[in-house]
Order: structure tokens, then sequence, then C-alpha cells
């Protein structure tokens, strides 16, 4: 048995991150990966892999040029899922190939098994050849992230009904899919699918979706996918999922309405993937989708020297605040203080048209009865736009009417999840809507839009006939 300061289950971005942060405090690191190589889910069948798809699929349909040279345009008038394989799998390569790098570089030891829960210092490791070895540490940071919800009611077979981690190692292009779930993950999906020209259909449960977004924002997401043919059934509870006799997925809803496509994605929510890790030998429990409560400002669970971070702890389960839990559990784990973290973080759903957003939505200025006023910018109102052929996307930007503080920023189309890091800094730094207008962008760029949301509000708000700005 060694004994080391800590070992991390999990080398997904919140176990990444600790794992690092421990060893550049000179500890002695253990992180244990149930997968066949390090990243977790986050690089072998999560963000990275959907967000190359992502990428992959506008690229090679010539989605972002199609403004000029119209809707059939293509790059590739043949696309295959091993076009899209071949560059995911680049990708992952690469990815490992650096977290790999990090942790030889940083002294971070690494074994490959399944790994549970002895005692509160010491874990068991189930290795791929059938032994287990046993470990001791002085602090454990549980980062093993999530896994699919797979109720038994569906019909999963690898063939025709996917879960969210097979769905990128789909074999074969459909010309009609379902996703039920209408959460981050099966939006992204089913966007993506659609600019491919499949055919989607998107169930869900609830009336709305996607409810922590401002809802002017989701109106304009809305429309575009019905611009494009995205059949919505909001409100839709699925009654059962069968195979009809050509193996092709069938769904019936509640209202009587069926559904029949080629190929089903089930994304109706995750579960933490913590059902083999025996925390009954610890005394921790989880609640009925498999999550660790935690202390939000420590992030240690109910037995001090034991910490979770990333998904496995619920909302908001986004790689880049995962990244930060980790680097926060390791810090205090070994009394280093870190800095609180900011007030507002970016959120950013890869959708296409892709999201993101920072701050108060305008729903949640209306509640804390703050005065206020919204400036709205459409991208194709900007040189820039004109220039890449960009014929929809919008920036809406929310200030206090008293402060002229700027409360929100929300944005949808192209760059979103890039231009939102100007919000972010002017609003965590309590900037002004006065930054914006007095201020000089590059010309043309799409962060233009900022002026002239900017200058929209100001000329609603706080101008008069006199000192109204063009």
């Amino acid at each position: 048995m060694s004994v080391f300061d800590l070992i991390v289950i999990g080398s997904g971005p919140s176990g990444r991150r600790a794992a690092v942060q421990a060893a550049k405090l000179g500890k002695s690191v253990l992180v244990v990966e149930k997968g066949r190589r390090v990243g977790g889910v986050s690089v072998h069948t999560g963000t990275i892999p959907s967000k190359t798809m992502r990428e992959t699929v506008l690229n090679l349909t010539g989605w972002r040029e199609r403004g000029f040279y119209g809707l059939a345009y293509r790059v590739k008038q043949d696309i295959t899922a091993s076009d899209i394989q071949a560059r995911i799998l680049k990708t992952l390569d690469h990815e490992v190939e650096v977290l790999e790098h990090q942790f030889v570089r940083n002294g971070v030891k690494t074994v490959v098994g399944e790994a549970s829960f002895l005692s509160p210092h010491e874990i068991a490791i189930a290795l791929p050849t059938g032994e287990t070895r046993v470990e001791r540490a002085g602090v454990v940071i549980i980062a093993c992230g999530t896994q699919p919800f797979r109720p038994d009611t569906i019909p999963f077979d690898h063939a025709s009904v996917f879960d969210s981690d097979e769905i990128v190692e789909l074999p074969k292009l459909p010309r009609s899919m379902t996703v039920i779930g209408a959460g981050v993950i099966g939006v992204e999906y089913a966007t993506i699918f659609s600019a491919l020209e499949v055919a989607v259909t998107l169930i869900e449960p609830r009336t709305s979706f996607l409810d922590f977004i401002d809802k002017e924002v989701i109106a304009e997401f809305v429309h575009e996918l019905r611009d494009r043919n995205v059949a919505l059934r909001l409100g839709s509870e699925v009654s059962s999922v069968t195979l009809d006799a050509a193996g092709r997925p069938v769904c019936e809803l509640a209202s009587g309405r069926t559904v029949t496509s080629e190929v089903l994605l089930f994304a109706a929510g995750r579960m933490g993937a913590t059902d083999k890790l025996n925390l009954s030998a610890v005394g921790i429990e989880t609640d009925r989708r498999g999550r660790i409560r935690v202390d939000p400002k420590t992030l240690q669970t109910s037995v001090p020297h034991i910490y979770a971070a990333g998904d496995v702890i619920g909302f908001p389960s986004l790689a880049s605040t995962s990244l930060e839990q980790g680097r926060l559990a390791a810090c205090h784990a070994f009394g280093l203080e870190p800095p609180p973290p900011p007030e507002f973080f970016p959120y950013g759903i890869y959708s296409v048209p892709e999201i993101s957003t920072v701050g108060m939505s305008e729903e949640e200025v209306q509640r804390r009865g703050i005065p206020y006023e919204c400036g709205i910018a459409r991208f194709r109102e900007t040189s820039r736009g004109h220039i890449m052929g960009v014929q929809s996307g919008m920036m809406k930007l929310i200030f206090s009417r008293k402060t002229r503080r700027l409360l929100g920023a929300h944005i949808i189309g192209e760059g979103a999840t890039e231009l939102v890091h100007i919000g972010q800094a002017v609003l965590n730094l309590k900037g002004t809507i006065d930054y914006f207008m007095e201020n000089t962008f590059n010309y043309p760029t799409l962060a233009e839009a900022y002026k002239v949301a900017s200058l929209d509000a100001w000329n609603r708000a706080f101008a008069s006939p006199v000192t109204a700005k063009i």
C-alpha cells in the first residue's frame, strides 16, 4: 500500500485541475481513472467530442457561408459519419496527449481502474487485469462526473436508440432523428444534426426549455429552429418508446401523437457516476440522481477530508466551473485560501446557433424590482456581419436605470461564446453603459454590437433630445 497526500477519483476537468493544483503545492497525488485513457467524460464522450462534431458539421456543410452562396452550398457534398469521427479522434488524441504531459510534468501519478472506498482513507482500485490494489490518502477528491440517465423503459440498442454518450459514435448519419429532452445536451445535438439536414423532432415534457436563459433570446432561438423545420414538441410526455418491424424507434406521446424516426437520442438528464464508489463505507449519501451534496464554499462532503467537485455535485455542471471547483477543493484541502470566485460566470450553449449569457436575465431583473432598460443589436446590422454573410444573431444588454451598471449580457448567434467574455469582464468589474459608449472597438467586428446595443439602451433610457447618440 502506497500513501498519497491526495487521491483524485476521475480525470475530467475538476479532477485534472485538482490533481495539478495539489502537485504544484508539493503534494503527492494519484489520479484514478476508470476509462482507458485520462480525460473523463469531458474529453471522450461529452464536451470535446460534441463541440468537435459541431465544428466539423459547420465546416463541411458550409453553414457559415450560406448567407452568400445560398442554402444549397456545401463544402463537401456527401458528408458521412466517418468524416466526423476522423476529426473527433484526432482532437481527442491531442487532448489526451496534452493532459498526460501535464500530469507527467507535475509528477502526478495515474492508474487505470475502478475506485471504491474501503474506509475513509483507503481506496480499492479494481485493475483491468482483474487484480485489486489498495491505496491510502490523507485527502480524497471525488471527481467521477456523471453518466447518462437510462430508464428501463427506453430500448437502448446502440443501433437506433442512443444515449448522450453513445451518439458521438453514430455509425451512419440518419435522415431523421427524435431527441427526447430539451436540456443543454439535447438542444445541442438536435441543432447539430439539423445543420446536417437531418429532420429533427425535439420532445420535451415541459412547456418551456432552457429556462435559465433570457426569454427574448429563447424566442429568437425558437424562431430559427422553426425556420429550419425542427419540430418542437413542447409539453409532450412520452408514454412509450418501441421499435417497429424495421427497427425504427417509435415514440408514443401522451397526447396521442406518434413520432417515428430512423434514430432516437434519449438526453433527458444525467446521473452522478457514484454507484460503484461504495460511499456507504464512509457515510456519504447521494440524492436520487447519484449526486453528492457539498459545502458550496469549501466543496467538502459530510466527511471533512473527502471533497467532491464537478458534475457529480450538480448545477451548474459546466466544464469551466468544474475546473475552478477542482482547484478550489485542492487549495482548501491543503491550506491555501484561493481568492473568492467572481459573482458572475458565463454559460455557453454550443447549439446552432450558439447561445451565451452572463449576469441577470430580464425576468430576473424584473423579479428583483430593479428599474432597467435593454439595448438590442442585431449582427446583420454590423459591417462584420455583412462581410460574414450573417443573417441572424443578436445581442441584448440590460442596464440599471439608477446606477447605469451592466446587469446582464445575452447573445445568440455566431461567436456568442467568445463575445460574452467582454460582457463578463465589464459585469464583474461593475462597469456601466459608459464603458461601451466611450471606448473604441476594432472595426469591423461583431464585438461592435456592444456599442450598438449600448447606444440603443442609452437613447431609450438616458438621453434627452440634445444628448441622443448614433
